[in-house]
């Protein structure tokens, strides 16, 4: 029987807080086991920056369909269960030194991203069907505070796999496609 251990592992991004994890995983010829979430490692890499999950939501999203950019008042801890995404995220922190950087990540089974409060979060679905996993420090509440962000504002330089069509609700919500653009953010904080 083969054996394969692929350990834990965190690296930084461009966005100050975001991190991109890989987790330790064990596969044999009966299949993989993936460690979605532990403790004493996820603690350690996130500099125990959530004390606990509150909120665990599991999106099946179609083949081109995106979800975001969302950036409400709750940090979180993003991965894939079933299929695979490219997941997008924009710092849109008034406050933050990375305000308004991009980071992109191919995320499949495994590979995962820690999202800080404030950070927009959203993705594109690149098989059928996948499944997009959350885990929330806080429990969504609507009307909660947050910032959303069009992911469609040709200043992202967003580069999305699969073409999107603003008109195609199979793919974009009305609501995400109109959202703010990040200038309308910057002017809402007054950031020039």
């Amino acid at each position: 029987m083969k054996l394969e251990i692929s350990p834990f592992s965190v690296s930084d991004s461009k966005i100050d807080g975001l991190k991109i994890i890989n987790v330790k995983m064990v596969t044999d010829d009966r299949g993989t086991v993936r460690e979605l979430y532990r403790e004493s490692a996820h603690k350690d890499a996130l500099l125990q920056t959530v004390s606990s999950w509150k909120q665990i939501n599991l999106t099946r999203t179609k083949r081109g369909g995106v979800r975001g950019l969302h950036g409400e008042a709750m940090s979180k801890l993003v991965t894939v269960a079933l299929g695979s995404v490219f997941g997008v995220y924009v710092d849109t922190r008034p406050d933050s030194k990375t305000f308004g950087a991009v980071e992109t990540v191919h995320i499949t089974p495994g590979v995962q991203v820690f999202v800080p409060q404030g950070v927009c979060n959203g993705f594109q679905a690149l098989e059928e069907p996948t499944e997009y996993l959350y885990f929330f420090d806080n429990e969504w509440l609507a009307g909660m505070d947050g910032t959303a962000l069009t992911p469609l504002d040709p200043e992202l330089g967003i580069d999305w796999p699969i073409p999107v069509e603003p008109e195609n609700l199979e793919q974009i919500s009305e609501k995400d496609a109109n959202a703010p653009t990040l200038q309308e953010i910057r002017k809402k904080y007054n950031i020039i």
